[in-house]
């Protein structure tokens, strides 16, 4: 089943005036309808807003910000360690916000070869992974325990900086990585098949608040740094000890992910 014209156009609609509501999603009364969107079409929507700031955090902050002399640690929120955190953990503190949330939506990141076991797969995971592994493209199914609707979507290595992370890690249990293998997987859960207008908003929502979360975290940590740089609406280079604003920031990755989901709904016609 796909999302049928009048969803998109309501969507569309109600997408052009509740972005700036993020950080505090609330119920759509005139949004409200009867579940007939299909949560394989949201995990979609999301697992490309995912791949957008997970690109645009790696490239723009962690590629760049080592050339301006920012450090990036996996243990980043230590008080002894004044660094910022890698991809893969400004993904985990998204995912940290994102599991509060009421809306009963769960981001799990994993690998087949964890640096840290406890980013392992286990049971069904693992054989989804498989089918996932050979074929490059993510994997629907329903938890067989918990009824519990999951998409798993593959985890490429698109920046260099995550290849070298790896590759020199001494936790590694892989060290040789390459640039665009998949390096694990995203697997998002949600526990209804199907969703109604407010319910794919405030999915949406919950998700761009944790990115929003995540990238706070890391500002609030630099202001315990000795040697801080600047915040404000520049960003890190060779030339410039910079980070950008939580607005700068946020509005990069707005730019990119808004036109890439409203392009996701009008292919989900």
């Amino acid at each position: 089943m796909k999302i049928s014209s009048s969803h998109i156009i309501v969507l569309l609609l109600i997408l052009l005036i509740t972005w700036t509501f993020v950080s505090a999603p609330l119920p759509l009364e005139d949004a409200r309808g009867s579940a007939s969107i299909p949560i394989g079409d949201v995990f979609r929507v999301i697992a490309k807003e995912n791949d957008i700031v997970r690109t645009l955090y790696t490239k723009s902050i962690v590629g760049q910000g080592k050339k301006a002399g920012l450090k990036f640690d996996e243990d980043w929120e230590n008080p002894d360690i004044q660094a910022g955190p890698l991809p893969a953990l400004f993904l985990a503190k998204a995912a940290s916000n994102i599991d509060i949330n009421p809306v009963e939506l769960d981001l799990y990141l994993g690998s087949h070869q964890p640096i840290t076991p406890t980013n392992g797969f286990e049971g069904i995971q693992i054989e989804k992974f498989e089918s996932l592994l050979s074929t490059k493209e993510p994997v629907f199914y329903k938890d067989p325990n918990s009824g519990i609707e999951t998409a798993m979507f593959p985890d490429f290595a698109s920046a260099m900086a995550c290849v070298t992370c790896h590759n020199e890690h001494p936790d590694s249990p892989k060290t040789d990585w390459v640039k665009d293998e998949v390096m694990g997987a995203t697997t998002w859960s949600y526990p209804k098949s199907m969703v109604t207008e407010e319910e794919f908003i405030s999915i949406i929502s919950t998700v761009r608040a944790g990115f929003e979360f995540a990238y706070l975290s890391y500002l609030t940590e630099i202001e315990t740094f000795d040697r801080k740089p600047e915040i404000g609406t520049q960003w890190p280079s060779a030339e410039s000890y910079s980070i950008p604003d939580l607005d700068t920031f946020m509005s990069k990755f707005r730019s990119a992910a808004d036109s890439a989901t409203l392009n996701q709904l009008l292919s989900s016609k």
